[in-house]
């Protein structure tokens, strides 16, 4: 659910009117609920009641200081994949003692990075990482505190692009190899075992993926408790949100009314499958989030250019393009487009709904149906609060785009829009061309 609804014809963000946002910071801009992120936090806190859980917000969804800061607030830490994500996390005045980093590939400077932190654990993928940690630890004179990322060989069922629990995946250790893997450790002065993890990848719609994993994994998890007195179990992030019906999913009602399998599966639902498997364990649980909280927390709003009639379709034309959200382009995924002032006597259109960057694949929607739009008026893109801007780039030398935050009746622009200067900023032309 979500807190994106129209008033008095008019699309808001809580109780502001996006109108006036777009009005006074342009398009494109994105615009986060930070009362919705709240809200989905509390219920996937709520449906994993009972269990020791700690929540690390996935900083790779969207990693905006405002929403860091947002989330270390609420007593979230934080999955970090990457040097710059720890510093943005200390930056928003996050914590790493209660985060993790993850990925395949971390820098020795990366690992010293958290260690001087006092990260919570590293999530480990494979012995030679196991290998290099314990080479930096050793340097500092610090015990490194790790868990084993443990690949369960198990199809989330989403996009090819964006799983990660499969045999074929880069991420992880075999299953067959995590406790030889866990024995290895004794030889290693530097390191001590923390935890388990899994993680099958993004946008899971379906519980029982998941509950395969966790049914492989956790027999592991026990015997590692028992040998090596791990302290918890992560069963990673990737929980889903609705992209088709996006507005209608801000009403309770409507998850009520949909039947599994026309809707992603909801907090409560991965908690009442997951927590009678993870109760007995008597590991604390983690959760590593980010869709889930922010996706449906964010729009990007876009001003129509112009309308164009082409040979066979037409062509709604925006001020939006791929660079800006590249999720369409990427993975041929589905985001609603609705209009900012909603008038239902208007005829309808169809079109592709396409951005100003000069390649084909800059198209958001292709024979999309939509109110009619006339030049200058407003659209939103719903569910853009996850892998939107934080995938965003300067193809065809346009400007990262603004991002304002909102609660209740007040917003803020949280990162302004990039001059031309800033982009340039670190260019230079070399003497011999001078």
């Amino acid at each position: 659910m979500h807190q994106f609804h129209y008033k008095d014809q008019n699309l808001h963000c809580e109780a502001v009117d996006l109108a006036a946002v777009a009005r006074l910071y342009g398009t494109p801009t994105y615009v986060y609920s930070a009362t919705t992120m709240a809200e989905n936090l509390a219920r996937l806190r709520q449906g994993f009641a009972g269990l020791d859980l700690q929540v690390c917000y996935a900083v790779k969804a969207n990693g905006n200081l405002a929403v860091l800061r947002h989330f270390s607030n609420l007593g979230t830490g934080f999955d970090v994949v990457s040097g710059g994500e720890i510093r943005r996390v200390i930056a928003a005045g996050g914590h790493l003692h209660t985060s993790v980093f993850a990925g395949v590939g971390k820098t020795e400077d990366e690992i010293r990075l958290a260690l001087e932190n006092e990260i919570f654990a590293f999530h480990v993928e494979s012995e030679p990482e196991l290998g290099r940690i314990n080479h930096v630890a050793g340097r500092l004179g610090v015990i490194a505190p790790v868990a084993l990322r443990i690949n369960p060989d198990v199809d989330a069922g989403s996009h090819a692009k964006i799983s990660t629990g499969g045999s074929g995946h880069k991420f992880g250790l075999p299953l067959r190899l995590a406790t030889a893997a866990a024995e290895a450790m004794g030889k290693l002065k530097h390191v001590r075992l923390r935890g388990v993890q899994l993680h099958l990848g993004s946008q899971q719609t379906s519980v029982d993926p998941l509950i395969g994993a966790v049914t492989k994994v956790a027999p592991v998890a026990a015997e590692l408790k028992r040998t090596h007195a791990i302290e918890y179990f992560s069963i990673g992030g990737g929980m889903g949100i609705a992209y088709h019906d996006a507005l209608a999913s801000g009403r309770a009602e409507w998850w009520h009314t949909q039947p599994p399998g026309k809707r992603p599966a909801s907090p409560e639902e991965y908690g009442a499958a997951l927590v009678p498997l993870l109760a007995p364990l008597g590991l604390r649980i983690m959760i590593e989030p980010g869709r889930l909280l922010t996706g449906n927390a964010g729009v990007l709003l876009a001003r129509v250019e112009h309308f164009k009639r082409g040979a066979g379709k037409n062509f709604l034309v925006i001020d939006a393009g791929m660079n800006d959200l590249v999720r369409p382009a990427m993975y041929d995924s589905h985001h609603e487009i609705v209009p900012l002032q909603r008038d239902t006597t208007r005829p309808a259109l169809v079109a592709d709904v396409v951005g100003p960057v000069c390649e084909t694949a800059d198209c958001f929607a292709r024979a999309r149906r939509l109110q009619e739009q006339g030049e200058g008026e407003l659209l939103a893109i719903l569910s853009a609060g996850a892998y939107g801007f934080a995938m965003a780039g300067r193809y065809n030398s346009r400007p990262l785009p603004a991002e304002v935050l909102v609660q209740g009746s007040s917003f803020e622009l949280v990162n302004a829009r990039e001059s031309f200067e800033q982009q340039v900023a670190n260019e230079k032309i070399p003497a011999f061309l001078q």
